[in-house]
């Protein structure tokens, strides 16, 4: 793979956390965050934001064919701004304004211009509580943890 090959690999990488991230975050993160813009940018609905149902599917163990393990609601979103950058916003909720903002925030993500400001303000908060919450889970978990073992009662 060569350098050009790897920052592209880096780059998608980087846009799906942020992605994830937007995902995870509230609609009241969302809204903090976009109070705090002063500038805000123009956009235009490339897809309007509109809700549905997907289908997920699963697979056994994580191996096998897959089967339909159910529906779920989604809420989606793509945006395009003035500058040209084009966003994709997602949530697993019925939350219209919050597929909005996520694609707001991934288009403004891709343009130096933002970034900083929009990686300090709503990203990493989402991170750091997103984080908070996985390690409170890690410790409820480990405080449940059961240690089995088998004595060897002789040689029969």
């Amino acid at each position: 793979m060569n350098s050009a090959e790897q920052m592209k690999t880096m780059d998608i990488e980087r846009r799906r956390r942020w992605i994830g991230l937007l995902a995870k975050a509230t609609l009241q993160e969302l809204e903090q965050g976009w109070s705090q813009i002063e500038s805000k940018p123009e956009y235009t609905f490339i897809r309007v934001p509109e809700t549905g149902q997907i289908m997920i599917r699963a697979r056994t163990g994580g191996v096998g064919p897959q089967f339909n393990l159910g529906e779920m609601t989604m809420s989606r979103c793509a945006v395009r701004l003035a500058n040209g950058y084009i966003g994709f916003g997602y949530t697993a909720k019925h939350q219209k304004r919050h597929a909005e903002l996520a694609a707001v925030f991934d288009a403004m993500m891709q343009d130096p211009v933002y970034r900083s400001m929009i990686e300090t303000t709503v990203i990493e908060p989402v991170a750091d509580r997103e984080q908070h919450k996985r390690s409170v889970s890690a410790t409820k978990i480990a405080s449940t943890n059961v240690d089995f073992f088998t004595l060897v009662r002789g040689d029969d």
